[in-house]
């Protein structure tokens, strides 16, 4: 109770303690925040995948013949619970008055797409719609239908960086012209031009600017019409698998991969080689290159601010410092009636622990309402100072990722404790080695 009574008493007498609690809390803050938009960031661009991927994904390193038994096959696995199949060509699609588009053409079927990713929520007209969705065109209109990325017709709002829903859904409907290329049959290591025309039946908005602006979507039996026309076999090139409930894409691989040899020696008739060049991951797997890189870059930063931080322990020493040179006297008395060196000490290095607790907790609080709201803070500024700090452009989502991430905050916070009861172990030392009768001599 002394120690509780002693360290209340200082709070009360010494202001100046406030200053190193804002000091801990300020830096607590920071390096949370810090962490939650790299995690943020790491974690939503590694959920893009998996909404758009499915997964597991089989890439072969060439176009093949005969998914629909590959995936037959692969739904009577226990493991696996749907499959899909895509057929990607890049092309360059033209919305007229010489507005022409580089864009990446992917086949696929919507339904099975659907099931075995997160891709309907991403459709502005079907995602609320009952059932699987489809190329189906308003009205019943006839014609090929396809699904156009957000910003493969529309730019983001340099301010706001939000799109013009009204105008793009004026879109829907409209006719538009997508040119590929597949290999000539008559003339060897020629390309013949092929044109397909189709309507835009709805818009993909994945809020991946990097998606939205690449990729459009079409059947993909129209798709192998166009760019695989002699091929009698239905044609693909990557499988997107979703697994059963339960199951973890890692324990699920070695069965999958023994699905796709077999398949790929007795129906494609390829050779060991051909199949050991077939990627088969998880589509966290195909993403981990870039996210070493991402968690390496966090790193460095944290490291950074962690030793800019370290100021912290400099202040507290030097407040602790003060109060004990200036409190010697209660010291002395403490001693004096009975207490040993340690509990002299402990009182101090305490007293430190606290206000790195205090400062820790409301740093962290602090930490989680900036994340909460982070995209309302960067709004304000952009309003106020006219400063745009986040580009879907640049960073690849719409949205700033605003998710508290607890289990890399609690380690900062711990370490803020701990920091903050090391700025005292000196002074709590100084404390220890007071010897009253020096001190009480003269009084």
């Amino acid at each position: 109770m002394l120690k509780v009574f002693l360290w209340l008493r200082y709070l009360r007498k010494k202001k100046i303690v406030f200053l190193s609690i804002a000091a801990v809390a300020v830096s607590t803050a920071l390096l949370i925040v810090v962490s939650n938009l790299f995690n943020g960031f790491i974690n939503a661009f590694e959920g893009v995948a998996t909404e758009m991927l499915g997964d597991v994904v089989i890439a072969p390193p060439v176009k093949f013949t005969g998914y629909t038994e590959l995936i037959e096959q692969l739904k009577q696995d226990p493991d696996v619970e749907a499959a899909t199949a895509t057929l990607s060509v890049p092309g360059l699609l033209n919305l007229g008055g010489g507005n022409v588009r580089a864009v990446m053409i992917s086949g696929i079927e919507p339904a099975s797409k659907a099931a075995v990713t997160g891709f309907k929520s991403s459709l502005l007209e079907q995602k609320n719609s009952v059932g699987p969705p489809s190329f189906s065109l308003r009205q019943a209109k006839e014609g090929l239908g396809g699904f156009v990325g957000i910003g493969v017709i529309a730019e983001p709002d340099e301010k706001t960086d939000e799109y013009d829903f009204a105008a793009i859904d004026k879109m829907i409907g409209r006719e538009v012209v997508v040119t590929t290329g597949t290999a000539s049959e008559e003339q060897s290591g020629q390309i013949r031009r092929r044109v397909i025309k189709f309507a835009i039946s709805d818009i993909v908005f994945t809020g991946a600017y990097y998606l939205d602006k690449t990729f459009i979507y079409m059947p993909i039996d129209s798709l192998q019409k166009a760019v695989q026309p002699g091929e009698d076999g239905r044609v693909a090139d990557q499988i997107q698998i979703k697994l059963a409930e339960g199951v973890t894409p890692e324990a699920s691989l070695e069965r999958i991969r023994q699905i796709w040899s077999r398949f790929a020696r007795q129906h494609l008739e390829w050779n060991d080689l051909l199949i050991e060049q077939t990627g088969i991951a998880t589509s966290k797997q195909m993403q981990a290159q870039y996210v070493a890189e991402f968690r390496k870059q966090m790193d460095i930063l944290m490291l950074i601010f962690g030793v800019v931080s370290l100021s912290v322990v400099m202040l507290i020493f030097c407040i602790f410092y003060m109060i004990v040179v200036t409190r010697l006297k209660d010291i002395a008395i403490i001693k004096s009636c009975g207490a040993t060196d340690f509990s002299a000490g402990v009182i101090f290095l305490g007293f430190g622990g606290c206000v790195g607790i205090g400062g820790g907790v409301l740093g962290t609080l602090i930490a989680a309402i900036i994340t909460r709201n982070i995209n309302a803070i960067e709004g304000w500024i952009r309003i106020l100072f006219g400063l745009k700090l986040w580009k879907s452009s640049t960073y690849m989502f719409s949205k700033i990722p605003n998710e508290m991430d607890w289990s890399a905050a609690m380690p900062i916070l711990i370490f803020a404790v701990i920091a903050a009861a090391a700025g005292a172990l000196v002074p709590a030392i100084i404390a220890a080695r007071t010897r009253p009768v020096e001190v009480l001599r003269y009084e």
